[in-house]
C-alpha cells in the first residue's frame, strides 16, 4: 500500500483546511472477502463510525464538524477535491481518501460499479456544506478533534496529522 499527501489552500467558498493534508491511500487489498467488507471492517475496528455504502456526491460540498474517509471498493472516478477549480484526481477500486474537515470534495465523473464505504472519527457527525463556512465554521474546524486513530490502522493519519 502506497500513502500520499497534499494540502489544499482556501478556495473560494471551500475552506479546505489550513494545516491537515489530505492522505491518499493507493493498493489497499481485500483481506478474506470483499474489499467493500474490508473497509468496512478496517474502519471499524479503527473506531470510525457511521459507516455508509454510497458515492460521492456530484456537487461541491465539505464538512465543518467532521473529518471522513472515502474507501474506493469497486469501479473508477474522477473527483475534485477543494473546491470548483480545484485538484482533479482518478480513484479506482483499492484507493482510500482520509478528507480533513473542511476540505471541498465532488464526483465529476464514475464508472457505473463505482462504490465508496465511507465513515467519520469516533464522535464525529458530519454537517453538509454547500457554501461559505464563515468565521464560526472555520473556527469548529480549526477546533475539531484529530481522530485517535488511522481508518485503516496504519500511521498514516497519526503520523501526517499529528506531526505533519
Amino acid at each position: 500500500m502506497n500513502i500520499d499527501h497534499f494540502l489544499l489552500d482556501e478556495n473560494d467558498w471551500v475552506p479546505n483546511n489550513p494545516r491537515l493534508p489530505v492522505i491518499l491511500y493507493s493498493g489497499v487489498a481485500a483481506e478474506g472477502g470483499t474489499l467493500a467488507e474490508t473497509f468496512e471492517s478496517r474502519f471499524a475496528e479503527a473506531g470510525w463510525q457511521g459507516i455508509w455504502r454510497n458515492g460521492i456526491f456530484g456537487y461541491h460540498h465539505y464538512h465543518t464538524t467532521a473529518h471522513e474517509v472515502l474507501g474506493i471498493a469497486e469501479g473508477e472516478a474522477r473527483v475534485v477535491l477543494g473546491g470548483p477549480g480545484g485538484r482533479q484526481l482518478e480513484v479506482k477500486r483499492g484507493d482510500c481518501l482520509v478528507l480533513p474537515a473542511g476540505t471541498g470534495h465532488c464526483r465529476i465523473s464514475a464508472s457505473n460499479d463505482f462504490l465508496v464505504i465511507g465513515a467519520y472519527p469516533e464522535g464525529q457527525d458530519p454537517d453538509l456544506r454547500k457554501n461559505d463556512a464563515g468565521e464560526s465554521g472555520r473556527r469548529i474546524i480549526s477546533s475539531l478533534p484529530l481522530p485517535k486513530t488511522d481508518p485503516l490502522g496504519t500511521e498514516g493519519v497519526t503520523s501526517l496529522w499529528r506531526n505533519g
